[in-house]
Formats: C-alpha cells, sequence, structure tokens
C-alpha cells in the first residue's frame, strides 16, 4: 500500500480505539447480566480526569492512571444502584452520563480555570509507538506509527476477553451468571460480587477509553468531547452481542466511517455532513441488523 493508505489506516485504528475500549467494557457489563448505558459519561469523565491529572503531574502516564482510577470509582455509583439496590440501570445510566457532562464543565472552570476547551504546551500526551521506535516495522509500521501504546493494547485486551470468555473457569462462570443468576446462585456462585467486580472493570475500561481519545488521539479536553463515542460503544454491543469479535467489527465500523468524514472534509464536503457521516452509517448498522434478527426470528418460528 502506499502512504496514504496506510494513512488511512492509522486514522482508522485512532478513531476505533476508545470505542473499542468502551465498548469492550459494556460487553464485560452485558454479559455479567447488567446493561451498562452510562459508557458515554464514563468515557467523558476518565477523559477529564486523565488531563487533570496529567496537568498536575506533568506525566501522560500518571494521567492515565487517574482516569482508569476515577472512572472506575464513578462507576461505583451504577454498581451500588444496580446491583445492591436493584435500581434500573438504564435510567441510572442516564443519570450518570448528564452528571458527568455538567460536572466536568464545572470542574473544568474550577480546576484548569478554563472553559470549552484546555491546552497548554505544559500538558504531555502519550508518546506514539514511533517515538518509542516502532514505526520502523515492516509493512505496518507506518500504520502504527501515529499511534498511542494504548491502541495495539485496545485490540490484544479483546483478544484476551474472548479468550478469557470461552476457555476460562472465572469466564465461563460469568457468562453462567448472566444467562441464569437463580441457576448460577443455586451452585453456590457469588452473583453480586462477580457483577461489582465487572461493572467496576467496565470502568477503568472507559477511563482507559477516555485517556486514549485526550491524550493520545490529541492533547486536550473540550466540553463533551466524548461526542457520542459512548452511545457508539453501547450500539456496538448491541449489534455483537456478548461475541468480542462481532463488538469489535462494530466498532470498525465507526472508525472507517470517522476516517472517511474526514477524508471527505479534504475534498470539499461541509464539516457537519463529514461530522455526522460515522453516526448515520453507525444507525443504518443497528437498523439493518435489527432488520436481519427480526427476519431470522420470523424464519425459526415458521420452521
Amino acid at each position: 500500500m502506499n502512504i496514504l493508505e496506510w494513512t488511512f489506516v492509522a486514522s482508522v485504528l485512532t478513531a476505533t480505539a476508545p470505542v473499542v475500549l468502551a465498548a469492550l467494557g459494556g460487553l464485560l457489563c452485558s454479559v455479567s447480566g447488567v446493561f451498562n448505558m452510562a459508557l458515554e459519561g464514563q468515557l467523558l469523565f476518565g477523559a477529564f480526569n486523565a488531563v487533570v491529572v496529567s496537568h498536575l503531574t506533568g506525566n501522560a502516564w500518571w494521567g492515565v492512571a487517574g482516569g482508569v482510577a476515577a472512572t472506575a470509582l464513578y462507576s461505583a455509583v451504577l454498581s451500588i444502584s444496580a446491583v445492591t439496590f436493584r435500581a434500573d440501570p438504564v435510567v441510572v445510566a442516564v443519570g450518570l452520563n448528564l452528571l458527568a457532562l455538567g460536572l466536568t464543565s464545572f470542574l473544568m472552570r474550577q480546576i484548569l480555570g478554563s472553559g470549552g476547551t484546555y491546552t497548554s504546551p505544559d500538558l504531555r500526551g502519550l508518546p506514539t509507538l514511533a517515538a518509542l521506535g516502532l514505526g520502523r516495522i515492516p509493512v505496518i509500521g507506518p500504520a502504527l506509527g501515529p499511534q498511542s501504546p494504548l491502541v495495539p493494547v485496545a485490540f490484544v485486551l479483546v483478544v484476551a476477553a474472548a479468550w478469557w470468555l470461552k476457555r476460562t473457569r472465572s469466564g465461563l462462570r460469568l457468562r453462567g451468571i448472566g444467562q441464569h443468576p437463580e441457576a448460577a446462585e443455586s451452585l453456590g456462585l457469588k452473583v453480586g460480587p462477580y457483577r461489582h467486580g465487572v461493572v467496576l472493570v467496565a470502568g477503568a475500561l472507559c477511563g482507559l477509553a477516555g485517556a486514549q481519545l485526550a491524550l493520545g488521539n490529541v492533547t486536550l479536553f473540550s466540553e463533551g468531547m466524548s461526542a457520542g463515542r459512548g452511545w457508539v460503544a453501547v450500539v456496538a454491543v448491541m449489534l455483537g452481542g456478548v461475541r468480542p469479535y462481532r463488538v469489535l467489527g462494530a466498532c470498525l465500523l465507526f472508525g472507517v466511517a470517522e476516517a472517511l468524514g474526514f477524508r471527505l472534509q479534504g475534498v470539499g464536503l461541509p464539516q457537519q455532513l463529514a461530522d455526522a457521516a460515522p453516526y448515520v452509517i453507525t444507525l443504518l448498522a443497528l437498523v439493518l441488523a435489527g432488520a436481519a434478527g427480526r427476519r431470522r426470528s420470523a424464519r425459526l418460528e415458521f420452521t
């Protein structure tokens, strides 16, 4: 491939990584029996805290750690509400999404002293793989070079999750808890602790997604910068079910659409249409997948 094609592949990987990390958290929650619609707010909260900690410490990796820890703590609200008190997880998630939007805007002015968008020469972003010497890898080096280390980590985590859910005792137990919690309890499995742990891990993954978005894709924070990526992750989970590779495919569809939108801006397409393209394509994919599922169900009932 020529340099322009590798640049497009690099753009797809950059756009896909935050969505994949958030969707993986949503997938694990779905497997456990907790539908997590708070991915948008958690991703935004992770991005904010990653920038704040990076700003205060002057170290991007401390920013990543701060984003992960803070978002895991933030997700405890969903865990306690939905698992302990059996509240409707959808209602709690909507509240968490709205809270994250308002809270990050308020704290941005209090901590960073700025509204709208914050960036600074002193704000440290994540290093690129090219800076670490991996951009010289034959064939794939041009696509990997511009990425932060969290991009390959995102794809490795998908493979690890698929293996864990299918091949390990704890992964199979989690699947059993999600499918038949009463039967799992009768076998002595602790449904509540499993679900609490998974929701916290999902929060940590969303924090990692936010850190990649704010310190890897760019080096700044702006109000509402998640810009619907968490909702796309929710859609990816709905499209992929509990199969990590299908979820990855849905996220890659969004990444291709976003990278294509950037390309189309360069040939004169209005920015508003280019920005909307990834979400329109994702919505169409959801509609088509739903229609295909209904036709499949109808055929099964007929037979």
